[in-house]
């Protein structure tokens, strides 16, 4: 799907098959197949860095779960979906739901979404300009509706937003990716929010949930820079438990951030 950067992109409305199944490893699979685990932060569009993350991942054996939000901002979309692509096909990689997948699937059926020249927009041109962007775009179609809401192994939980308590006890909903959110799948999406918008635009958000984290358990999540020193930032709750932000403002004028973990 080729097009120009000065003509509108537009995208039929895709036949979005309902796939109940959600993408899930098998724990023990993970631990006799992979030396560990890589967890990438948000990539937004960084294509480049995303590219240095999985190759670094084969290399060391390791299992590589990025915490969503794949595209708008950075620079080529379409690279890193080809990336998050044939980790899939491989078996040695996943991604959980963060709310730029969400909406970009939204966009992509047909929703009518108000445009963001430097996010939701800009990935929509750059789909539009590359000879694979249908076939990219149909992908992205059914993996946002097979992508977990959350991922727990052990005593670590992935996710994209923030953490609920039930993600302590329930598996991710099946198909999270194919509607609006609500519940538990709410807080993994967008953290916890007020429901007020900030003066820069953002929502308000408050980290109450950190101060719910059980003690032994550790949360990896992204979806806003909490960074100070450009490495990943870790903060510990109330209770004692963890919460870990990896997401280091990749195409947003920072760099994409991971952490190795081993089992």
């Amino acid at each position: 799907m080729r097009g120009s950067g000065a003509e509108p992109i537009t995208y039929p409305l895709f036949a979005a098959p309902e796939r109940d199944e959600a993408l899930l490893p098998d724990p023990r699979t993970l631990r006799r197949r992979f030396a560990g685990i890589r967890v990438v932060g948000d990539v937004h569009g960084d294509a480049e860095g995303f590219e240095m993350a999985a190759e670094g991942a084969r290399a060391a054996g390791l299992f590589l779960i990025q915490l969503g939000d794949l595209t708008d901002r950075g620079p080529d979309a379409p690279g890193v979906l080809r990336t998050m692509f044939r980790l899939i096909d491989e078996g040695t990689g996943l991604f959980v739901l963060g709310n730029h997948d969400h909406k970009l699937r939204r966009a992509l059926t047909g929703a009518n979404l108000r445009p963001d020249p430097e996010g939701l927009e800009l990935t929509l041109v750059q789909l539009g300009l590359s000879e694979d962007g249908e076939d990219l775009a149909r992908r992205m179609i059914d993996e946002v509706g097979r992508a977990p809401a959350w991922l727990r192994l052990g005593q670590r939980i992935f996710v994209h937003g923030g953490f609920h308590t039930a993600m302590l006890r329930e598996p991710p909903p099946p198909g999270a990716g194919l509607r609006r959110p609500e519940g538990p799948v709410t807080r993994a999406l967008f953290g916890e929010i007020t429901g007020r918008v900030r003066d820069d635009g953002y929502p308000e958000r408050l980290h109450r949930w950190i101060d719910r984290v059980p003690p032994g358990i550790i949360v990896y999540c992204g979806h806003e820079t909490r960074s100070t020193d450009g490495r990943p930032a870790t903060v510990t709750g109330a209770q004692g438990g963890v919460a870990v932000f990896v997401d280091t403002g990749a195409g947003k004028g920072g760099h994409l951030s991971w952490i190795d973990l081993g089992w």
